[in-house]
């Protein structure tokens, strides 16, 4: 187990290289001039546009930048922000809290919801509870976060005043938020626990087990479900590592300091390592997670690590 674990981190490196190198030649060639819209900003004049460029580093040659940039990553250097003149994995860190609370409330919501569904579909295959709860899945994919989020201001805020309708605080403030990222989610895990545990079920294995006379509780439980989870966790680590770094558009709906309201106004600003710091914690957090995934996927069948040569 050691080994796989130390294969699959050896794997790890050369992608998250890639993947800096892509977040820095994104930034680097994109027509943003963050010297410039500093300029227009402050209404500075050419001339000092131009010293402002200098002090950045701008004027340099592209391996020149890319080399620095590596080299303050080695010693977790994100580098300033051009605008509020702070370090960025201090800016990153001061809203990490906030994109954390949402996204795995988000996700408990959705595995829970995922989870009944896809197993009561399963055990009721062509019935009207599978067709209901695959045409409820279904509507939950299609439909988009910000109108899910302002039908749910509007129901639960603005008509019942239940909830508070913008910003953060206490546990009011988190439920309509986690609640459109979570129903927004289910829908895929709620698809898959379907069609894996209708997989498993008709195996020769649990048709042994009902043979031997054992209970049907018992057969879900303890032999079908084992097995059918393995693809679901899968589609839970992609989608819990998609929605870390993709809940900017409901952070944005409620008024919520996160990392994707970080993102939006970095973007809106040209201040290029802020965006760059966020983009690669992102992906990183997204590679990890798949890591995670995949040793959890060993854990639960042996087989993987045989067939790895473990």
């Amino acid at each position: 187990m050691t080994r796989y674990i130390g294969q699959r981190l050896l794997s790890v490196i050369p992608t998250a290289l890639g993947v800096a190198v892509i977040v820095f030649c994104l930034m680097y060639f994109s027509p943003y001039d963050p010297a410039e819209n500093m300029g227009n900003m402050y209404h500075l004049n050419a001339e000092q546009i131009q010293n402002l460029r200098l002090e950045m580093g701008l004027d340099r040659p592209f391996l020149v930048q890319l080399g620095n940039w590596f080299a303050h990553l080695a010693v977790g250097d994100l580098g300033s922000s051009y605008v509020q003149r702070l370090p960025v994995l201090d800016m990153i860190g001061a809203r990490l809290g906030t994109t954390l609370e949402l996204a795995l409330a988000g996700m408990l919501i959705a595995i829970i919801i995922g989870l009944v569904t896809g197993v009561m579909a399963a055990l009721k295959e062509n019935s009207i509870w599978d067709t209901g709860a695959m045409i409820l899945a279904l509507f939950g994919s299609a439909m988009p976060d910000f109108w899910l989020a302002l039908m749910m201001i509007y129901l639960f805020a603005l008509n019942l005043h239940w909830l508070p309708i913008l910003g953060q605080g206490d546990l009011k403030h988190l439920i309509m938020p986690a609640i459109v990222v979570g129903l927004t989610e289910a829908g895929v895990i709620a698809r898959t626990v379907r069609s894996s545990l209708l997989e498993v079920i008709h195996e020769d294995y649990i048709r042994t087990a009902r043979a031997k006379g054992l209970r049907e509780r018992t057969i879900i439980a303890r032999h079908a479900m084992r097995n059918a989870l393995i693809p679901t966790i899968t589609i839970i680590g992609i989608n819990l590592g998609a929605v870390l770094g993709g809940v900017v558009v409901v952070e944005i709906v409620f008024a919520r300091e996160g990392i994707g309201r970080l993102v939006v106004d970095s973007v809106l600003t040209a201040d290029m390592p802020v965006v760059q710091g966020v983009v690669l914690l992102g992906s990183l957090v997204f590679i990890f997670v798949n890591l995670f995934v995949d040793v959890l996927y060993a854990v639960m069948d042996p087989r993987i690590r045989i067939s790895s040569g473990n």
